[in-house]
């Protein structure tokens, strides 16, 4: 017989024992396939964020609907005028447009299949729910119009975004405005698709990511193909005394292996099927999918249903490679010679060989080598399983005295500390890239993360105003809104040499004395008066342009734009002004206009602009001053300040980082659990030998979570330098300086570790179940 007919043999002789091998051979093909199953789930839902945000973004793209070219297109049978009333509602954005059809055939978005009538809206579902909720109240106050239909999926990025689109009319007058365009179709604008690649270091975030997330969920399917080891050997052994060889019978404990790896593959697929249906409920740093979005590529779907059988017998003979099989026992009963550390230490120091050649690379000087970075950080990570086996080891045998609890669980320790370090080898890999990764992104947020000049002391949001609404009444109702502690409002506008078509122009205010002096510094001032200011960017352009006696013209008009232009001949006797930054940080130059001092009809052309100051203690004074601005004009922009700008591309990185943290994290603990559940069915009979001769559940309890403690501490200790190691390394690579914020160290220690004792107090019901008389039965 050929050795891949044997082999075939032997591995379907394990299959077999794993399936008909009654309930005990049912229950560990389970426990393992369940361990697996998680693990497949993970990595086939890691194969389908990909397309899934590249869905996202294509839907996006399709709906895009400002080109921001600054011309007006001309009136046709296929034109449609859309408005940007887009709003934020308690930190949530909310999408909305206005539309107003100029034809038959002016285009519809996607996603909606009418226009929508005045005082109408399609809405998106997640709005509609929002809207009809008690909580949506305040939002029902900015948008008073009634649903008439729904945005279906290809109009919307996720299930959970808030949209709307409501019919408009009177759009055309205010086509002058940055938030008014006519269309003839949706899309992507020509010239405005964004092909740069990225950079080398988001590239690196991007890999290193990947990497982090994925590493834990194949330590934990090796983990779980290994469920129920001492009593596979003792099956083993009975198979020895029949006539099988060594080498038969590690065969078909690869095929046991084999059998859960299969049964997994079956229960994760089920497990992601499940979870992609409950994707809508599911919402991460603004992020949402539709179910039909996480299609995993086939390519990679056939790679993990061979590769994750495949690397059950490999793990499985791997692990029984210093197991002696006899006919009448396993030699592992006996005390295990002590691990050696030399070959372990091989896997970090390679990895750190890979990485170093990169040291200094980034933007300035290439790319990294894919293949290098990913190689050196896996195998640095992988290192934290090899050595915390050791590790374990070593420092249990050192630990004697103590409580009875104590020496229970260090006993149990000193026997099995291979099995205590599996468990808590996931959760070490995973405490230790993110570690690595938070130094990583703290170390070059400062390149992604501007500060901006935005003064929050003095202001927190500003509010745009168009139409002729007396800037009085702006000032006045957004002043007395509830939240607003105080408003102060400015008419801007511009200044021409020429009615139309200026070569030179200024830019000017109008306000009270109080609100000019937000913008300026001002000696004296009075009703009447008008200023230039000097000193500053613009005070060339304004010297030249603003002589006594000569003209110039309000709200001049450029071509393909409407204007309300007013001549005015500038007086003698215009007083001088220093610059002053605004709230946001912007220094304005050009001409200030007491109300006294405007010409009549000047109003008409200006935008209204005000600065609020809000009051910390009122909950909801932002979207207060929201409705307030909606109220006074539909179109109105609504800015809250910031004090910090970060990069999209590193926002959105860090998004999907948090997405795939958290899917990683919740089958992190449902794979311990798994785990846990299964090392106290192996002591089913140990327990309850303890409980007859008269222990305590007390004790054993403690004995249990000593047990679990002892190897996190551990496991802790070595995914926190390693992490710190790995940290520096990608710092020094990108040209950072090397800096550890403990803060976070300790909160993603602090992490790992609740993960873990969580799930010994859920293992403790079982524990108690397990520990009874009859536990003691046989068969």
């Amino acid at each position: 017989m050929s050795a891949a007919s044997q082999w075939a043999k032997d591995l379907g002789m394990g299959v077999r024992f794993a399936f008909a091998g009654g309930r005990e051979g049912w229950v560990r093909a389970l426990l393992t396939a369940v361990g697996v199953g998680l693990g497949v789930a993970l990595l086939l839902l890691t194969t389908a964020i990909p397309s899934a945000l590249s869905e996202r973004d294509r839907r996006g793209s399709a709906r895009d609907d400002f080109t921001y070219s600054g011309e007006v297109m001309p009136k046709a049978d296929d034109t449609l005028i859309i408005a940007n009333v887009g709003t934020e509602y308690r930190g949530d954005d909310v999408r909305g447009r206005l539309l107003e059809p100029e034809g038959a055939r002016a285009p519809l978005p996607p996603g909606v299949d009418r226009f929508p009538a005045k005082g109408e809206m399609i809405a998106s579902p997640a709005l509609e729910r929002l809207l009809k909720s008690d909580s949506g109240k305040l939002l029902r106050e900015r948008i008073p119009y009634r649903v008439t239909g729904t945005i279906e999926q290809p109009g919307l990025i996720g299930p959970t975004e808030l949209a709307y689109y409501a019919g408009g009319s009177g759009l055309e007058d205010q086509l002058a405005g940055g938030t008014v365009e006519r269309i003839d179709y949706f899309g992507p604008s020509a010239g405005m698709a964004d092909d740069d690649p990225l950079d080398p270091i988001l590239i690196l975030l991007i890999m290193i990511i990947f990497v982090v997330l994925l590493l834990p969920v194949g330590v934990f399917i090796a983990a779980a193909v290994r469920f129920g080891g001492e009593r596979r050997d003792r099956r083993l052994a009975a198979l020895r005394l029949v006539g099988a060889d060594g080498r038969m019978a590690r065969r078909v404990a690869g095929g046991e292996a084999l059998a859960g790896a299969l049964l997994g593959l079956v229960l994760g697929t089920g497990f992601f099927l499940a979870g992609r249906h409950l994707a809508t409920l599911l919402k991460v740093r603004d992020i949402s999918v539709f179910p039909s979005d996480l299609n995993p590529s086939i390519a990679l779907a056939l790679l993990v249903a061979v590769a994750v059988p495949a690397a059950a017998v490999l793990v499985t003979l791997f692990a029984l490679r210093g197991v002696v099989i006899e006919p009448l026992g396993v030699v592992r009963t006996t005390k295990p010679p002590r691990r050696r550390l030399w070959w372990r230490l091989l896997l970090p120091v390679g990895g750190l060989a890979l990485l170093y050649p990169m040291v200094g690379q980034g933007n300035d000087n290439g790319n990294f080598n894919e293949w290098m970075v990913i190689s050196g950080t896996v195998l640095l990570l992988v290192g934290v399983t090899t050595l915390l086996p050791w590790l374990v080891e070593a420092v249990v045998a050192r630990l004697n005295s103590g409580s009875v609890s104590w020496q229970l669980a260090v006993r149990r320790l000193q026997l099995s500390s291979g099995s205590a370090a599996r468990m808590v080898n996931g959760i070490a890999v995973a405490v230790a890239g993110a570690i690595a990764l938070q130094m990583l992104f703290s170390g070059v947020e400062g390149d992604y993360t501007k500060r901006t000049d935005n003064d929050l002391n003095r202001a927190q949001m500003t509010v745009h105003v168009h139409g002729d609404i007396p800037l009085n009444d702006v000032s006045r109702q957004l002043g007395e809104t509830e939240g607003v502690r105080r408003a102060s409002a400015l008419s801007l506008g511009t200044l021409g040499e020429k009615a139309k078509e200026p070569e030179n122009s200024l830019e000017m205010a109008v306000g009270s004395c109080a609100e000019l002096r937000e913008v300026a510094r001002l000696k004296s001032c009075r009703d009447g008066d008008t200023f230039r200011i000097v000193g500053g960017e613009y005070d060339d352009g304004s010297e030249k342009l603003v002589k006594a006696g000569g003209t110039l013209y309000f709200d001049p008009g450029y071509s393909g734009m409407t204007s309300h232009t007013v001549a005015w001949k500038v007086p003698g006797g215009i007083k001088s002004a220093a610059t002053r930054e605004d709230p946001t940080g912007y220094e304005r130059g050009g001409l200030l206009f007491t109300p006294g001092a405007l010409p009549e009809g000047a109003e008409a052309g200006l935008v209204q602009r005000v600065f609020l100051s809000l009051d910390p203690s009122v909950p909801d004074a932002g979207d207060y001053a929201r409705n307030t601005a909606a109220r006074l004009d539909p179109l109105a922009d609504v800015f809250t300040l910031a004090s910090t700008r970060e990069s999209l591309e590193f926002r959105s990185i860090r998004n999907g980082l948090f997405v795939g943290a958290t899917c990683v994290l919740l089958l992190i603990g449902a794979s311990l659990l798994v785990s846990q559940l299964e090392q106290l069915r192996e002591r089913k009979k140990l327990l309850s030998s303890l409980v007859a001769f008269g222990t305590r559940r007390r004790t054993l309890s403690l004995s249990v979570l000593w047990q679990t403690a002892i190897p996190i501490a551990l496991g802790l200790l070595l995914a926190s330098t390693v992490g710190l190691t790995l940290g520096a390394v990608l710092l020094k690579m990108v040209g950072a300086a090397v800096t550890v914020d403990w803060a976070s160290v300790l909160a993603m220690t602090g992490i790992g570790a609740g993960v873990v004792l969580t799930v010994t107090l859920f293992s403790l019901p079982p524990l108690l179940r397990l520990m009874r008389a009859d536990g003691l039965r046989t068969e």
